[in-house]
């Protein structure tokens, strides 16, 4: 028979420290990771080229509180309106900074196929999308309700006996909406793919293209002047927006945001070349933008379940 083997293998002890402190679970590791993600859509802890998108965007952001401040201290009235600050300005800007900003919270990570570390630890499946939408929420209102909570600011200082608080309120309702969906949607759509530059493309091109449709479609809608040749009838004015003009801003998240918006009581219109009167329709754009939050939310969710499993 043959000899019994004697070897056995030998653990050496190379000196490296150890953790003797508290293991945290869970709820610690998720809110660390919202935090880490949350730093990373502003560019902290990496270098000054990550910190260019955020630190312009929210520049601009804030312009037109600063040029309102400095009309308001020469006499003039407030020009800007807290629940319609700037909405072309904040369109374009938020799409870029979503655009750029999102594929940086889950591209990387997708593309590094880092995911198992994360899984391997303590958390659930759904832990890591919630910590990143959790993030890219708070990110993208603090790109809101700070140029809104700056012309606040300006406009106490120059009116005397100072500004209700209750005006500011519905500024930062229309702010809040326009992250809870922005955020969702953008690190859906960021997160079909592990390269960047594809997630950006995708993320602009979504947004931009829906914004275009919905403005195509109103144009198209409004012209409904009939033309009269010599010596016939004046030409027949509209009587009011017809039903394609009033559904015609279903088709963009921004439009879908000012009829939420104007439906709610709104007064004016942000976006009024876009959605002129929403009327009775106010509680369908309010149920597409559900609708369309409810989806991208399940989408990241499935999403990260199939790439736990893969």
């Amino acid at each position: 028979m043959p000899a019994e083997s004697t070897a056995s293998g030998v653990i050496h002890d190379l000196g490296y420290r150890r953790y003797d402190g508290p293991r945290l679970g869970r709820r610690q590791i998720t809110a660390a990771l919202a935090w880490h993600s949350f730093r990373a859509a502003f560019g902290f802890g990496r270098g000054a080229k990550a910190k260019v998108v955020p630190v312009v965007a929210l520049a601009a952001l804030c312009l037109p509180a600063v040029v309102n401040a400095f009309g308001m201290a020469q006499g003039n009235p407030r020009l800007v309106g807290y629940d319609t600050y700037q909405p072309l300005l904040r369109t374009l800007v938020m799409t870029v900074f979503v655009a750029v900003q999102a594929p940086e919270l889950v591209s990387r990570d997708l593309r590094s196929r880092v995911l198992p570390l994360y899984f391997s630890r303590p958390i659930r499946t759904i832990d890591y999308p919630l910590a990143k939408y959790v993030a890219f929420t708070a990110a993208c209102l603090v790109m809101i309700e700070v140029p809104v909570l700056l012309l606040y600011v300006g406009t106490i200082v120059n009116v005397h006996g100072g500004a209700a608080v209750w005006a500011l309120i519905p500024g930062l309702l229309v702010g809040l909406m326009w992250s809870v969906v922005l955020a969702a949607v953008s690190l859906f759509l960021a997160s079909l793919t592990g390269r960047r530059a594809f997630a950006t493309g995708a993320v602009a091109i979504f947004f931009l293209l829906t914004f275009t449709l919905a403005e195509i479609l109103l144009q198209v809608e409004n012209v409904t002047v009939i033309k009269a040749g010599p010596g016939g009838p004046p030409p027949l004015a509209p009587s009011g927006p017809s039903l394609a003009e009033k559904v015609s801003g279903l088709f963009s998240p921004f439009t879908l945001f000012d009829g939420v918006r104007m439906w709610l009581g709104g007064r004016g219109a942000a976006l009024a070349d876009n959605v002129p009167h929403v009327g009775a329709f106010g509680a369908l754009y309010a149920l597409v933008l559900v609708v369309l939050l409810a989806l991208s939310l399940v989408g990241l969710a499935v999403r990260y379940r199939k790439a736990r499993l893969s």
